[in-house]
Formats: C-alpha cells, structure tokens, sequence
C-alpha cells in the first residue's frame, strides 16, 4: 500500500494571491495572514504576486486567466462576502463558489477557497485574525500542501 500525504515543502514554489479589494479592512487582514505563512514557510517575496480585484465576484475569471498563464504553482483566492439587506449576498456567493470550484476540478493549478462568507462584520472580524484564527493562514498552509502533494502525484503516475 503506497500512502501519499502533501506536506508544507516549499521549494521552487510561485504563488498568486487574488484579493477582493471590496471589505478591504477584512481582506487586507486575510493576505497578511496568507503572506505570514508563505514567509514562515520560506517562499520568497518575489515568488508571490498578490492581484487586487475591485470584488469577491472578480475573483473566478482572473484566477481563471492565472490558471491559464502557466506560471503559477498555486492560486490562493481571498474576499470577504458579508451578509446585507438585500439578495445580493446569496448572487455574489453562490458564483465565487461555483467559478473557484469549477476552477479547482478543471484547471491545471492547484486553487484553494479563501473567500468568508459571513452574516455580520463581527463574524468576518473573527475570521480574519482575531478568536477563530485567519483564513488567509489557512489557506496558505493548504496551498503548499496541495502543491505538494499534487508533485507528489505526478511523479508517481510517471
């Protein structure tokens, strides 16, 4: 029985941060929370380029245009959708999902989901570095593993 299991290896790895400008107070707090941990984790300033988009609903199509660009090893997406009166919120969250989802199952890079969808700005607060931790942390240890496990993976189906 062979087991695979990516690990935080970070060797010769290229990152793109796609970042809603939108909730900037939140998102801000996200990338420096992501950027920490590729910095923790030995990636090179200069092996990270950080794309602001104006929304979270951006987001899909030029992670899109990142897949596809070849250059990257991994996309890492952050926003902040806060729940308001009005429908939108349900729209806005419904296509980031979809369009970063499909992204994961048919594009080439590996694309991890750090976008908060929350009911409140005290929920998103939270979120974002204070008492339930950072996503944008999260997502950057998963981005490493996947990127990991996936050279992994493509070595051994060689």
């Amino acid at each position: 029985m062979t087991i695979y299991s990516g690990n935080l290896t970070s060797k010769d790895v290229k990152i793109a941060i796609v970042v809603a400008r939108f909730n900037e107070f939140v998102t801000s707090k996200l990338l420096g929370g992501a950027l920490d941990v590729l910095g923790r984790h030995e990636v090179a300033a200069t092996d990270i380029d950080t794309i602001w988009v104006p929304g979270a609903f951006e987001i899909p199509a030029i992670a899109k245009l990142l897949d596809a660009s070849g250059k990257y090893d991994g996309i890492i997406t952050l926003g902040a959708v806060i729940r308001g009166e009005t429908s939108h919120y349900d729209y806005v969250c419904n296509e980031v999902s979809k369009g970063i989802g499909s992204l994961a199952l048919n594009g080439k890079t590996p694309i991890v989901f750090g976008v908060l969808t929350t009911e409140n700005v005290e929920q998103a607060i939270q979120r974002s570095g204070a008492k339930s931790g950072n996503k944008g942390s999260d997502v950057a240890t998963s981005i490493l593993e996947i990127i990991n496990l996936k050279r992994q993976l493509v070595t051994a189906t060689k």
